[in-house]
Formats: C-alpha cells, sequence, structure tokens
C-alpha cells in the first residue's frame, strides 16, 4: 500500500472550526461495510440504530490544557506542548523555540508563574520537571486547550467546554476523542432507557496523533506510542454482550485501538494497562469491535487508514466523495460516521 492510496482533495470551507450549536446538532453518514451502501442521516439517530443488546464503549480520558507560552532564561521565546504527564512533576512535551534549549535551561512559563527545567530529551520530546504546583495543577490554571493544527482560531471558552466529552473522566490527553464530542447526557440516558449498556476504557491522546505519515510505503510508519486501560468491567460487559449476541460499538478509533490492542494475545480483550502502537490497515483482523462511530479524517493520516480497514477501503472512498459532494463537516468539530464492519 502505498501512502497516495489514502488520499483525497478536500475543499478548505469543509474544515469545521467551530461545533455545532448542540453536539447532537450533527449529521451521522451510516455506512454499511458488507454492501457499500450510505444513508444521511443526523447524529440523534444513533439511539435508533444502536440494538437494545449492543453495547456502547467509550474514551473517558480527559483532555488537559497541555499548552503554555513564554521564555527561556536567556530570554528566547518559547511553546511548550505536554505530550505526556509523566508524574507529579515530570511530562514529555514538544518545546517549540528559536534554539533548542539545553539541559539544565529553565522555562519561564505563563509570564512566569510557571516554571519548568529541561531535564533531557527523547526524540523529538523534552522532558521537562515541573516545580512548585506540578505538572496537571500547572497546566489546569495557566495553560490553553491545544486544539488540533487545522483549527485556526486561539482557543476560547467555547472550546474549553466543547473539545471535551460530557464522560471525560481521567486527566492525560492532549487531543480529544472527537466522536465522543456528538454524545450528550440526554441521547446517552436515551441509550441505557432502551438497554444498551455502555462501558468505557482509556486512551490518552498525544500529540502525535496529529503527525504526518513520512513514508511512501504504509508498511514501513511507526506509530506513536499511547497509554491504555481497560477495566475488567469493561471486559466483562463485552463477554456479555456476545452471549446476548449484540455487537461491540466502538466510540471512536482510539476506544477502538485501546480494545484491539487488549485482544492482541487471543479473540477477547485482557483487563489490564499496557503502551499501544497499534497500526490498523487494510487487512487487519479485528476481533473485538463491531462497529464503529468516528469523525472524517485527514488525507493520508492513519486513522483514515485504520477506518480502510473497518468498512473497506473502497466502501470509504466512496463514502468520503459522498461527504464531500454533499457538504459534510470535516475533522474534529465536525460531522460524524457510523460504520459497520
Amino acid at each position: 500500500m502505498r501512502l497516495s492510496d489514502f488520499d483525497y482533495d478536500l475543499p478548505p470551507e469543509l474544515i469545521a472550526q467551530h461545533p455545532a450549536a448542540e453536539r447532537t446538532a450533527s449529521r451521522l453518514l451510516h455506512v454499511d461495510g458488507p454492501s457499500g451502501t450510505t444513508v444521511d442521516r443526523r447524529f440523534r439517530d444513533i439511539v435508533g440504530l444502536v440494538g437494545a443488546n449492543d453495547l456502547l464503549v467509550v474514551n473517558d480520558t480527559r483532555v488537559i490544557k497541555a499548552r503554555l507560552h513564554g521564555r527561556k532564561d536567556t530570554g528566547g521565546e518559547v511553546e511548550v506542548l505536554v505530550e505526556r504527564v509523566l508524574d507529579a512533576h515530570r511530562a514529555l512535551a514538544m518545546v517549540r523555540a528559536s534554539k533548542t534549549p539545553r539541559v539544565g535551561r529553565r522555562l519561564l512559563l505563563a509570564g512566569g508563574a510557571v516554571e519548568a527545567e529541561v531535564l533531557g530529551r527523547h526524540d523529538e520530546f523534552f522532558e521537562l520537571r515541573f516545580g512548585g504546583e506540578g505538572v496537571l495543577d500547572a497546566l489546569e490554571r495557566h495553560g490553553e486547550v491545544p486544539l488540533p493544527p487545522y483549527i485556526t482560531h486561539q482557543a476560547v471558552d467555547e472550546d474549553e467546554a466543547r473539545y471535551q466529552t460530557v464522560y471525560a473522566r481521567v486527566p492525560g490527553a492532549v487531543a480529544a476523542p472527537t466522536a465522543g464530542l456528538h454524545f450528550d447526557e440526554a441521547t446517552l440516558a436515551a441509550l441505557r432507557g432502551k438497554g444498551v449498556s455502555i462501558a468505557s476504557v482509556t486512551l490518552h491522546v498525544g500529540a502525535g496523533t496529529f503527525q504526518p505519515v513520512r513514508v511512501d510505503d504504509v508498511s514501513q510508519h511507526v506509530m506513536h506510542s499511547e497509554w491504555y486501560s481497560v477495566p475488567q468491567a469493561t471486559v466483562d460487559a463485552i463477554a456479555a454482550c456476545r452471549q446476548k449476541k449484540g455487537r461491540v460499538v466502538a466510540v471512536g478509533t482510539t476506544a477502538l485501538r485501546a480494545l484491539e490492542s487488549a485482544a492482541a494475545g487471543g479473540e477477547a480483550p485482557a483487563a489490564g494497562t499496557a503502551e499501544t502502537r497499534l497500526f490498523v490497515v487494510p487487512g487487519y483482523r479485528f476481533r473485538v469491535v463491531d462497529r464503529l462511530v468516528t469523525n472524517f479524517h485527514l488525507p493520508k493520516s492513519t486513522l483514515l487508514m485504520l477506518v480502510s480497514a473497518f468498512a473497506g477501503a473502497e466502501t470509504i472512498r466512496r463514502a468520503y466523495f459522498h461527504a464531500i459532494a454533499s457538504r459534510y463537516r470535516f475533522f474534529s468539530y465536525g460531522d460524524a460516521m457510523l460504520l459497520d464492519r
């Protein structure tokens, strides 16, 4: 497979810059993988499309305010994007500066309210030690919501509320699991009311999700590592769903990657916590997930490869052409798809 196999032309005006007025006001393109048929719907139709015996699996990660601006102790401007919180005071971060900061340098961030020391470098990431209150408290008080690079405005109050799922619980992500942004409490209650079970996993989405694939031979690409956790309660819920002949519906590619990574050693997922570099391309054999709620993904991205593997490359190609012609909104704040494997 070549990278060009996963390319498409997107009019820039279809990149959603702001969320819909209400979470469930998004459109929903229902794509049947086996037949290749597509049906235009509204997202609130999801309640009727998920069966009573089905299991909805969501990613309960919470986006942290991971971006900080400031200066090096030598005076140069610096921008810090925390990629991963290592412990109470240490984090891995991307650091943008005119000159690469050396080990031992201090970064004075948020007007001097936050101080971080450069401990070392690991590939493209710097290991930083935050003083005072620690990493998460410093980010919550002084950080900015790290909107994706294709959203052109600075983060505002609307983004703090809407670039977060209603069930976000475990802080650690630097990008939202965006398929979940369409769900509100009323929709989740309606699903539970018809008998749908809802379980959770945690996968902390890293900044690497926006990194481009830089090799033409897709098989040579190496995925960035992400931390995930699958609780025993979710493993049990999947087993109960199978027993009832229901379907496992992953809300987002991150939930799917967590579940499939947890099942790498067999036919069912195992409870536990681990790192994953799972790279899903056409030809991958899915073990857990039967249906996928997802947004529209960037050209030449690993996530476009994943949905092509899930519903079929040609089916996804036709669905994207239809979505563009029908003026769907794309990417993080855009519309959604429901894919049947």
